[in-house]
């Protein structure tokens, strides 16, 4: 499902879920519609993440943001559990199987690789080897909510280098993992936001900045 499919379908459904959970989602296909519009590789790129953030970011306390990744994979195997035809499974390992080892062996998007650099641990490349070998045996295994946690993890990398300033716009430096990722995103997203949307009963959490009339 494209943006305009996905707005019409929460527009049918939305007397009928948490005024939250509403406001979450109209937030995230408004950015994917603006990923959609754009020609541009990075500004598709951003949109799509900014469409992703809307949908996982919830109102944690500040003691429990320490919990981010182990809440980013509890977010990860609630969508998977919802995921009744299996089309993560088909995106990954027909559809992107390439691209997928490609991103889990390129050191640039591993986020140790560059706290290394900083000068803030000792070894990257030890447990690079090792996310590796993990995640070659989630491929063999189909281990889908542990895969795609992997790639989604390698993407926030990337994700973090153009937010935060650390690339050149139209860069081509990083063109092949911002295709990549782009070419990922744009059929994982719709399909996070279509799980959430068909899925309103599950607990999703507060959303981190509510509207306040």
């Amino acid at each position: 499902m494209n943006a305009t499919q996905l707005k019409a379908a929460l527009k049918k459904v939305r007397a009928d879920i948490s005024k939250q959970h509403a406001v979450r989602l109209h937030r995230a296909i408004s950015w994917l519609k603006c990923a959609e519009d754009s020609k541009d590789l990075d500004i598709q790129f951003i949109g799509l993440w900014i469409s992703f953030n809307a949908c996982y970011a919830i109102n944690v306390l500040k003691e429990e943001q320490l919990r981010e990744r182990e809440s980013f994979g509890e977010f990860v195997h609630k969508l998977v559990k919802h995921d009744n035809e299996k089309r993560f499974s088909h995106l990954l390992w027909n559809q992107f199987s390439g691209p997928v080892r490609l991103l889990i062996e390129n050191k640039y998007v591993y986020k140790p690789f560059w706290d290394f650099h900083r000068g803030e641990i000792k070894d990257w490349k030890k447990p690079f080897d090792k996310s590796v070998v993990d995640s070659m045996k989630f491929l063999s295994t189909q281990n889908v909510a542990g895969l795609l946690e992997v790639v989604l993890d390698r993407l926030y990398t990337l994700r973090n280098q153009l937010m935060h300033g650390g690339a050149t716009f139209k860069s081509d430096i990083n063109r092949s993992q911002v295709k990549d990722g782009n070419n990922m995103l744009k059929l994982l997203i719709p399909l996070v936001i279509e799980i959430m949307l068909t899925n309103q009963q599950e607990d999703w959490g507060e959303i981190y900045y509510p509207v306040i009339e």
